[in-house]
């Protein structure tokens, strides 16, 4: 299965001229693959369309001759089909309209009223669109909003940058339709999105170095597999250190996580009353007491020297002499380390060892500066690949969507997820997840993206069990065995469809 790309709108365009000029493929081709794979998922998606009908509003580009092959396409099957239109001015729009017409497709005039249909397609903009709609695609835009029907959009809603994922508006979409690869604004935007699927319409491969998105095939390919010779030693060695006086919780939460994630032993370096907890929590789990800072304890320097990946941070305090106790952590044996929460407000230089940084925006801050973390909030792809080629390390930096970086190699761009994780305790969670995935000796970056998609999986089973609103830790971890045999055996959901994102849980 090809890698499902996540595209700029400049890339997207790139990939359509390499489509046409390297590889021959002519426009006309891949706008009627396109038309004829909207109209399917229209007919799957809403079975009433056969018998009340479709209305497609088609703008005047080529995302308008999508929208004529739409119809064309309903009406050969014997569904009805209506269309709205702007007079088309690419030669491509303009061919297809004429093949409609012929056809016999039933084209409304302007001030003509909107019959009854099942469901409207906005085919108004493309993705290169930029900024607000205008003149008559506005007042189109405003009267599909009116019209009230579910809205399938092909590309993206009229009113949504496709690149920024800033939405001016009007259109809200129940399924938006895209080609190839999602585009950033989809993934930025969900809200204004629905469900997005992205179908196959016959584009040449993706430039490898595009940022790929991670899907439930990727992370079932890459799940550490259990074999029946196992023994707990083979299933990786953790250890986390943090947990300082009130913050026990997160401790606890990163080490039920490893386990959650398959690791054999995990280790819970941690300050007494954290222990404590565990001893009477999670028998699982061995303990070591500490002071957490300045100086390692020897019980200390041996679990660190036990582990085959470190989880730092969760609850670990920021007073002076933690900074002091990391910086002698990190002068230890180089395994594979994830420094997450307080650990990245302490660290003081580069790190000689293979690195997963986990930040969230406020903490991207702190650990790249101001210029990187504004830069971030205008474009998440840029500022996390500086951010990694600036710490040497691969950087994770949780968002909608979660962007994961290396110093080499294509980001890796996590959709899955919704409110639900909004929650003390949840990036513990990933913290652990991704530390059980070090252990058995995963790459950094794909460690760090099977353990964002793992939590946002979860998060999504959650939420359908017990609601977004309520999701707690608990809940996400009591949801991954059903993750884990999904990814076990995954389907593909067969052609056109390439990928499906269903919309977020928000209650």
């Amino acid at each position: 299965m090809n890698a499902i790309p996540v595209l700029s709108a400049t890339e997207a365009a790139a990939w359509d001229t390499v489509a046409r000029t390297q590889y021959r493929i002519p426009s006309r081709v891949l706008m009627e693959a396109a038309g004829r794979a909207v109209a399917q998922l229209v007919v799957r998606e809403f079975a009433d369309v056969v018998t009340r009908g479709a209305l497609v509003v088609a703008g005047a580009g080529n995302n308008g001759g999508d929208g004529w092959v739409v119809a064309r396409a309903l009406h050969a099957a014997g569904a009805p089909a209506w269309v709205a239109a702007l007079d088309p001015k690419t030669d491509d729009a303009i061919d297809t309209r004429a093949l409609a017409r012929v056809d016999g497709v039933r084209e409304l005039g302007r001030d003509e009223p909107w019959p009854a249909a099942a469901v409207v397609v906005d085919a108004l903009l493309g993705t290169g669109a930029a900024g607000p709609a205008r003149g008559e695609v506005l007042a189109l835009a405003q009267r599909i909003v009116a019209y009230g029907a579910p809205v399938v959009s092909v590309d993206g809603p009229t009113g949504l940058d496709l690149s920024s994922g800033e939405a001016h508006g009007p259109v809200r979409a129940r399924l938006s339709v895209t080609f190839g690869g999602v585009r950033r604004g989809h993934l930025l935007a969900r809200d204004w999105c629905g469900r997005i699927v992205v179908v196959d319409i016959g584009l040449p491969p993706p430039d490898p170095a595009w940022p790929l998105l991670v899907t439930d095939a990727w992370a079932g390919a890459r799940l550490p597999r259990l074999t029946p010779t196992m023994h707990k030693g083979d299933r990786g060695r953790v250890t986390v250190v943090g947990g300082k006086p009130g913050m026990t919780g997160a401790a606890l939460h990163a080490a039920r996580a490893a386990l959650a994630a398959g690791a054999g032993l995990v280790k819970l370096v941690a300050a007494p009353d954290t222990v404590a907890a565990a001893r009477a929590s999670l028998p699982d789990v061995l303990t070591v007491e500490s002071a957490l800072g300045p100086a390692l304890e020897p019980a200390v320097a041996q679990a660190l020297e036990w582990a085959d990946a470190l989880v730092v941070g969760p609850g670990l305090g920021r007073e002076p002499a933690r900074g002091d106790f990391l910086q002698a952590l990190l002068a230890r044996r180089a395994v594979p380390t994830v420094l997450d929460a307080d650990a990245l407000g302490l660290l003081r230089g580069p790190v000689e060892r293979p690195v997963v940084f986990t930040p969230h925006l406020g903490e991207f801050r702190t650990l790249v500066g101001d210029q990187l973390a504004d830069e971030a909030a205008n474009d998440r792809w840029a500022a996390t690949a500086k951010a990694a080629q600036q710490l040497h390390g691969t950087v994770l930096l949780k968002g909608v969507p979660t962007v994961i970086a290396d110093v080499r190699g294509p980001q890796h761009v996590v959709a899955s997820g919704n409110p639900g994780l909004a929650t003390g305790g949840s990036g513990d969670l990933l913290a652990g997840f991704i530390g059980a995935f070090l252990a058995r000796g995963g790459a950094p970056p794909e460690a760090a993206a099977l353990g964002a998609h793992a939590l946002g999986r979860a998060a999504e089973h959650g939420a359908r069990q017990w609601t977004a609103r309520s999701l707690r830790p608990a809940d996400v971890l009591a949801a991954l065995p059903d993750i884990w045999r999904a990814w076990a055996d995954t389907t593909p959901p067969g052609p056109p469809v390439l990928a499906l994102l269903d919309a977020p849980e928000t209650e």
